[in-house]
């Protein structure tokens, strides 16, 4: 089960002006309001934490001020040696590049992607689970609390071209061009912050190449210890499920979202008897088994949401997998 760290809970609880105790209670003016179950090893799992946040939702008709809060309450200190390490690396760029490694140590839904073909680049922000109404206030609060830090670590020097996001917006968005000091767009391709390439060699003040690079071993042993406890193919399967509906994602691209090469992806699969084909059509083939038991989405949508370009080619492709037709499936699924 997707899982995240208990101090994005915390620090979410804290933007309303509430406190979460270590044993799940959320605490408003003296009183338990909400119940979450006890943090494990410093992670809740992921349905009560957006549990946490529709339920905050409800009770804060100001979103874009309970944004703001929340990227006032979130530091890099609260990722314990992530954190030291994003923050004492040299550059701003170097920041990036460990979080987008690393940040699966403290969430496994969403990852950040660095993207430097244009300019401006692009710090790009993945949501890793099936769409849930709370994913579009996190997915402000996760850039908001991101620009917020950076602007930490560099100081008064960082200027950030613009921000997007994908849904729409649903308060005034004047304010979240106030807050985050550029134009904001709503509606858009991607999760992103936008800046210009010599924003990446901007110097943290805080850097510390000789601590970063030690914070950063004990990263790899606890990111290594990880891969040992999961196979390869068990996390290509979760990270690949939710982005099957822009279309199935490259191997080389879920080897660079993974930290590793895409020959190095393509061997380690094969140590398991796998191809990335294999992995991929598992990924497709879950996630058709449940939309079709769910019996929301058609057939037409369910071959686009699960990487298709056409239905039949869905069709004949769920088939192969199953034996039965989606259809047949369907209406076995729904009669039981």
């Amino acid at each position: 089960m997707a899982s995240v760290t208990y101090a994005f809970a915390r620090a979410m609880a804290n933007a309303a002006g509430m406190t979460l105790n270590d044993d799940g209670a959320l605490i408003s003016n003296g009183a338990v309001v909400l119940r979450l179950p006890e943090a494990q090893d410093g992670q809740l799992a992921d349905d009560a934490y957006f549990d946490l946040i529709d339920w905050i939702r409800t009770q804060q008709a100001d979103e874009a001020a309970l944004v703001e809060a929340y990227a006032n309450a979130i530091a890099t200190d609260d990722l314990g040696v992530l954190g030291l390490a994003v923050k004492t690396a040299p550059t701003l760029r170097q920041s990036l590049q460990r979080i987008e490694r690393y940040f699966r140590l403290v969430t496994d839904t969403a990852v950040y992607r660095l993207d430097e073909t244009g300019d401006p680049v692009l710090w790009i922000f993945e949501g890793q689970t099936s769409h849930r109404a709370a994913l579009e206030l996190r997915n402000e609060c996760a850039l908001a609390a991101f620009a917020r830090n950076m602007h930490r670590f560099v100081g008064d020097g960082l200027s950030l071209a613009y921000v997007t996001f994908q849904h729409p917006c649903r308060q005034e968005p004047e304010r979240y061009a106030e807050y985050f000091g550029c134009p904001v767009r709503f509606g858009s391709a991607h999760n992103a912050i936008a800046m210009r390439p010599a924003m990446l060699e901007s110097e943290n003040r805080l850097g510390d190449p000789g601590l970063s690079d030690f914070m950063t071993k004990h990263l790899d042993e606890e990111f290594n210890s990880r891969d040992d406890d999961t196979s390869l193919s068990q996390a290509i399967v979760h990270r690949l499920t939710p982005a099957l509906s822009n279309g199935a994602p490259q191997a080389a691209h879920v080897a660079q979202e993974m930290g590793m090469s895409e020959r190095t992806l393509y061997r380690r699969l094969a140590e398991e008897g796998l191809t990335y084909r294999d992995v991929l059509g598992q990924a497709q083939v879950a996630l058709a088994r449940d939309l079709l038991r769910d019996g929301k989405a058609s057939i037409a949508e369910i071959a686009f949401m699960t990487g298709f370009s056409e239905q039949s080619t869905f069709s004949r492709a769920f088939k192969r997998w199953v034996g039965q037709a989606p259809a047949r499936f369907r209406q076995q699924a729904t009669s039981d």
